[in-house]
């Protein structure tokens, strides 16, 4: 066994508190825990030092004796090692459940008791209802007790008998090398009951599949992903253990104009070449109806004009965000030959100081044969 300080294994100072040190070693466990960690020796020697440095310091006695003699105060080779033996049992209980996701045994020595699973439904909804806000209904499965066997999950005129594999206490314990852990009985599967005779309608359940509809409000600014949680709405418990819940998952339709960027909107603002050369004013639309954006001489493709505040305001945010119209010059099409004509005696009308008109197309030609020589 390694002789590094046991203070020092768990990373917790010579005076942290009992709770201190069993935070530290479940944080530890689980980190270390050969489950997680298949064939890797190191992670097997390390969680073997954590669990004898845990063993020593979460006993009173063995750890009073350990900051007083140190490794030879609790060596039990050595001379005036006190007997006993720290129960870790709870903590690494707590432990095995978060790993591999047991439920919490109730008080006592009855059943165990475990929280309903939580269920997801995916919505999907439109950039404008995410905008706005809005309430809908859902249709969700959801259980109800059998009316044959009246929950017992037996065939009429007949009951449950307490399983044969944990004597009814839901659980059991399996030796795993040095250590033990409990996990839930594999026969009644934590109810401590075995049906030996199911009942027809529900197959030994006690219930029976239905569905329920459910309002659901949907925030205004809700975002792509965002969850709407439903406390108590998921699967039901078992052996009287709390609901799980609905989780509402938000999925936003692609739409036909505008791409959302977190609170802001962005768009392309497609304008005709003339407009693009000689300027005007162009309608723009928005979630709340219709903007005007007056377009400079001379405007190029990829400017983009800013609209403070038209975008959307966000579930925790103080102010909407802004529309971004990237404009999108259109070159013409299908010209006849007398629109040709016209724009090549517009082009000759540029005469050698058509640079000047065109310093975008100047500066690229430039670029081009500075590279090419």
């Amino acid at each position: 066994m390694s002789k590094r300080d046991f203070y020092e294994v768990l990373g917790v100072t010579r005076n942290a508190s009992d709770d201190e040190i069993k935070k530290a070693y479940r944080k530890l466990a689980m980190k270390w825990h050969p489950d997680r960690n298949p064939d890797d020796k190191n992670a097997e020697e390390q969680f073997k030092s954590v669990q004898h440095a845990y063993e020593i310091l979460s006993d009173p006695d063995k750890r009073a004796a350990y900051d007083r003699f140190g490794h030879a105060g609790v060596d039990p080779n050595a001379a005036g090692m006190g007997g006993g033996r720290a129960d870790f049992s709870d903590a690494f209980g707590d432990i095995f459940g978060e790993i591999f996701g047991a439920g919490r045994r109730g008080g006592g020595g009855g059943p165990q008791v475990y929280k309903g699973a939580d269920l997801k439904y995916a919505l999907e909804i439109t950039l404008e209802q995410a905008a706005a806000g809005f309430e809908t209904e859902i249709r969700v499965p959801s259980w109800e007790t059998c009316d044959t066997c009246k929950g017992s999950g037996a065939k009429p005129g007949t009951s449950p008998v307490t399983c044969r594999t944990c004597n009814g206490a839901g659980a059991v314990r399996m030796q795993q090398g040095f250590f033990s852990v409990q996990q839930t009985c594999p026969t009644c599967h934590g109810s401590g009951q075995e049906v030996k005779d199911p009942c027809v309608k529900c197959d030994g359940v006690g219930r029976i599949r239905k569905n329920k509809t459910l309002q659901v409000k949907i925030p205004a600014g809700i975002d792509e992903g965002m969850r709407i949680r439903s406390t108590g709405n998921g699967e039901p418990g078992v052996n009287g253990g709390p609901a799980g819940d609905l989780f509402v998952e938000i999925h936003i339709k692609q739409h036909n104009i505008f791409q959302r960027d977190n609170d802001d909107l962005h768009c392309e603002l497609t304008i005709p070449f003339t407009t693009a050369a000689l300027g005007g004013d162009v309608q723009v639309p928005t979630l709340t109806g219709k903007a005007e954006i007056t377009i400079p001489e001379g405007t190029q493709s990829g400017k983009t004009f800013r609209l403070r505040g038209k975008g959307i305001k966000g579930v925790r945010a103080g102010y909407p965000g802004d529309l971004y119209c990237h404009v999108v010059v259109e070159t013409p099409v299908r010209l006849t030959e007398d629109q040709k004509e016209i724009l090549r005696q517009f082009e000759s009308s540029l005469g050698e100081g058509g640079d000047r008109h065109s310093p975008q197309s100047k500066s690229w030609t430039d670029r081009v044969k500075e590279f090419f020589s």
